[in-house]
Order: structure tokens, then C-alpha cells, then sequence
């Protein structure tokens, strides 16, 4: 009986050659495959990329949003596309609602505030709809996307004499203080916002008037009044400001003469608050909520109040009713002889 060349079938030569035939097909498949991976990766990323700049023209252009508002819209899409990638692994063009929801469990699982899942909620809802509107995606999923229901918000009330305390907390033979004193006035005195205070110009003061020009929400212009007391004290303050060696030309600036940040002044205001040990909570979005309390309490009309903090909605401006209202039930509480 003859050997066995080891070429033909059964052969260990033949088994060699089959094995290594395997091992080439295996290995070109398996770099194929990785190749396609990547390609499919580097696509999800650039249509990511591109859509996003063109969210952020739309909502400046055609919402005439303001900029802190348009760098949250994408704060909170860019982590939401990390998540997408580590977890569902899919294009985020080609997510289902269900996807979207499990997001929205995973926000809720890691304790974060509902106020704050549900401004990323509008944000997402938001970029889904621009890619409706521009025929990237076909299916509208928005209205399946689940929003949690949202606890109404009041905010911390000051009285009258915790805000007259903050006030003359500052040292107006300092400074830094006599800065930080200004600005806590006029945050009482006109209810502004604090992106809208540190980016008041010298160009937005009139002070023969007595008038601010605020750029608002939306980019929207008001104008408001500042009573006589702040008058003297504001007028000298911009005098002394306008002699400075800077640059900028936004009236509020640090001690590196670039304008302060809302960061930096917020810290300024806890030295205060601890100063006069008031309550820890109270921040600049306080004096406006102030601002409109006292008035309300004062017999402002709602919609006057309306227009002084430049809400869009008078819904949004009702809320200091119910605070006005909790106010005065703990009032008649703590003073009425059957309270």
C-alpha cells in the first residue's frame, strides 16, 4: 500500500495549507470588518458634528436665542451623544424613542435634579426636531420621549430687612467692595438678571435719565428705571471706572480688568451672606426674585412686573404670587393669636 502524499486531502501538508487558507480569510474578513467599523464611526461622528453647528445658526438666527442659552443646548447634546455611544452603540440618528427613555432612567438613577433632566430633555427634543424639519431623519419621536413631571419651583424669599443688610454689607472704602455694593443695588433696585449685569457697558447707561439698556433672553431690549438713591453712587462709580487703563468696555470688571464673571461674583456675595449670616442659599438670582416679591407686595401689577423682568410668558411671572401668598401665610401663622 503506497504513503500518503501530504499534499492530497488527509495529508498534513493539505491541512496546513487549508488552516493558513482559513486563517488569511479570517484575518482579511476580521480587518474588513474594522475597517467598515471605523468608517461607520468616523460618519456617526461627522454627521454628529455637522448637525450640531448648524443646530446652534438655527437657534441664533431663526430663535434669536441667547448664547448661554445655545452652549447648554450643546453641553447638554454632546453628553448625551457620549452616552449614546458607550451604551447603545447606534448612529444617533437612528435612535428610537425607547433609546432616548433609557437616557432618561439612567439621569434619573444618578440622583440629578428633575429641573435639570428636563432641560436636557428640551434640549434633545429640540435637535430631534431640527433633523425633522431638515429631512435627516423620517420618523418624528419626539412626542414619544417621556418628561417627568416637574415639582413647582419657589424660590427663597428675602425680606426686606435680610436684602438691607446684604446691601450695606459691603465696605465702600474698598474696592472690590464698593463694586460688589453697586451691583448688589442694582440687581434689587432693577431685578436684572446676573448675565445681564456683568455684561452692562458703559454705552447702556444713561445716567441723566436714569435708565439701564438690558439685552435680555431671546436678545430681546428693555429699558428700566433706577431709583435716586443708587443715582449719585452709580454715576460716580462709572466716572471712576471710565478713568481706569483697560480695555473692556463692560462697566463691572475684576481685579485683572477683564470683566467679572457670574462665577466670581456669585462667590463675592456668599462673603456677604456669611458676613451677615443670612441664609446660605441666597445667590443673585435672589435679589431678582426680591425684586419682584416686593413690588408684588408693594401693589405692582403682575404685568408691569411682567416687562420689569423681561418673562416671555406671565406664567412664568405669576409664580411670585404663590410666594407673595406663602409669605403672608407665615405671617398670619407666626403673628395671629390663632396661627
Amino acid at each position: 500500500m503506497g504513503k500518503i502524499c501530504s499534499c492530497q486531502p488527509g495529508g498534513l501538508k493539505f491541512i496546513k495549507i487549508v488552516n493558513s487558507l482559513i486563517n488569511n480569510f479570517l484575518i482579511k474578513n476580521n480587518f474588513r470588518t474594522t475597517i467598515n467599523k471605523e468608517r461607520l464611526i468616523m460618519k456617526a461622528e461627522s454627521f454628529y458634528a455637522e448637525t450640531i453647528k448648524s443646530l446652534q445658526i438655527h437657534l441664533h438666527v431663526e430663535r434669536n436665542l441667547a448664547v448661554n442659552t445655545i452652549k447648554s443646548y450643546t453641553n447638554d447634546l454632546n453628553k448625551f451623544h457620549e452616552w449614546v455611544k458607550k451604551i447603545t452603540k447606534k448612529p444617533i440618528e437612528e435612535l428610537e424613542a425607547e433609546d432616548i427613555n433609557k437616557y432618561i432612567a439612567y439621569l434619573f438613577s444618578i440622583k440629578m435634579e428633575g429641573s435639570t433632566i428636563g432641560r436636557k430633555i428640551a434640549s434633545i427634543k429640540t435637535y430631534y426636531l431640527f433633523l425633522l424639519k431638515k429631512k435627516l431623519i423620517k420618523k418624528d419621536i419626539h412626542n414619544e420621549i417621556i418628561y417627568p413631571k416637574q415639582t413647582s419651583y419657589l424660590p427663597v424669599l428675602m425680606s426686606q430687612k435680610e436684602v438691607n443688610k446684604l446691601l450695606s454689607s459691603p465696605n465702600t472704602n474698598n474696592d472690590t467692595e464698593r463694586r460688589d455694593g453697586i451691583m448688589l443695588e442694582l440687581l434689587y433696585a432693577t431685578g436684572i438678571r446676573i448675565s445681564e449685569l456683568i455684561n452692562l457697558k458703559f454705552t447702556d447707561v444713561d445716567t441723566e435719565r436714569q435708565i439701564i439698556k438690558v439685552m435680555g433672553k431671546g436678545r430681546k431690549e428693555r429699558l428700566l428705571p433706577y431709583h435716586d438713591s443708587l443715582a449719585f453712587n452709580l454715576s460716580l462709580f462709572i466716572k471712576n471706572r471710565y478713568r481706569e487703563k483697560t480695555t473692556a468696555k463692560e462697566i463691572f470688571i475684576s481685579n485683572r480688568g477683564t470683566r467679572i464673571t457670574r462665577g466670581a461674583f456669585w462667590n463675592r456675595i456668599k462673603v456677604y451672606v456669611k458676613r451677615e449670616n443670612l441664609n446660605p442659599n441666597i445667590s443673585p438670582h435672589t435679589l431678582r426674585h426680591a425684586f419682584a416679591t416686593h413690588l408684588l407686595n408693594n401693589g405692582a401689577d403682575l404685568r408691569s412686573i411682567q416687562l420689569f423682568l423681561g418673562h416671555a410668558d406671565i406664567t412664568t411671572t405669576e409664580r411670585y404670587t404663590h410666594v407673595a401668598k406663602r409669605h403672608l401665610s407665615e405671617i398670619h401663622a407666626k403673628h395671629h393669636p390663632r396661627g
